[in-house]
């Protein structure tokens, strides 16, 4: 039975604010461009809760131009700037239906589309307020075999981008754990490496924590199906400990299915703190200082 006009219409309702956090955290990973907010508004509604810092993502040329705009407009946004790894085998491929789900109708462009690409990210990376390389990675999930060359060969693109500027690299990794954790040990990792919206297990959590990478918690954590990904947390060392929205995608509960957004962090902060039996606080701190040490933010 499909959903009610009134049940459709409630999901589009953005959630309320939750209470503020006791200490300022960031919010590692998030789409502004995306959340139907303006810049200003979206900031300063996750300020009135204590998220005061915000790493704004790209995904592909425009989104990563506009994420290094808002990072020079506001002292609170810092970019990250990238080809997501769906955006490659577009570039290559064309906007293939399967792929797409936007309005893009691009024809093949071969290599020489992902060139130029790739040569103006790495125009944007040297700004100063680039803090990472963003969000690159595999996903597995949206992209057929066909598209796979394209995605690896842009993720080893951007690890060694990451490495040339030195800053942090930030990982998308969708049904493609082994070839990700493969494609780092090949190409050598950047110094500083995290794993966006983690999903991996706790065996795996611990593999990428001995090897120096932070790992990323969003909405899917406070998710009550997924105990192996609380598990994949308590695995974690504090130390290698991040949290992010990716709004406006994966809304916490209990607004799962709604708008997602930055000033929902403390919801799933007061989550991750119940699963690791730390105070609010603790947490809060720790994180805080997790992601000005990753992206080395003053």
């Amino acid at each position: 039975m499909g959903k009610s006009k009134t049940q459709q219409s409630q999901q589009d309702v953005p959630p309320p604010v939750p209470e503020p956090l006791p200490l300022p955290v960031a919010d590692s990973h998030t789409h502004m461009d995306m959340q139907g907010r303006t810049p200003a508004e979206s900031v300063e509604l996750a300020a009135s809760v204590n998220v005061t810092t915000l790493v704004q993502v790209g995904c592909d040329v425009s989104s990563s131009e506009w994420a290094v705009l808002q990072a020079k407009t506001f002292d609170s946004v810092h970019a990250t700037v990238a080809l997501h790894p769906n955006e490659a085998p577009r570039l290559v491929l064309g906007d293939m239906d399967a792929w797409a789900g936007r309005d893009k109708h691009r024809g093949p462009g071969g290599i020489p589309a992902l060139e130029t690409a790739l040569a103006r990210i790495e125009e944007l990376a040297v700004h100063p307020e680039v803090v990472g390389i963003g969000e690159t990675g595999l996903d597995y999930f949206r992209t057929g075999p066909e598209g796979v060359a394209a995605q690896q060969e842009s993720f080893r693109r951007h690890i060694a981008l990451a490495k040339r500027v030195g800053k942090a690299l930030v990982i998308h990794d969708r049904d493609a754990h082994a070839d990700v954790l493969r494609i780092l040990r090949e190409e050598g990792a950047p110094d500083r490496v995290v794993f966006h919206c983690y999903s991996g297990d706790a065996a795996m959590a611990r593999d990428c924590a001995q090897a120096g990478y932070y790992l990323s918690f969003a909405g899917p954590v406070t998710f009550k199906a997924n105990d192996e990904l609380r598990a994949a947390l308590r695995a974690t060392p504090m130390e290698r400990v991040l949290v992010e929205t990716d709004a406006p995608f994966l809304t916490p509960v209990p607004y799962r299915g709604r708008p997602n957004a930055p000033y929902l962090i403390p919801l799933t902060v007061r989550s991750m703190a119940e699963t690791l039996a730390v105070d609010v606080a603790e947490l809060c701190g720790a994180l805080d200082a997790n992601t000005r040490r990753v992206f080395e933010l003053v």
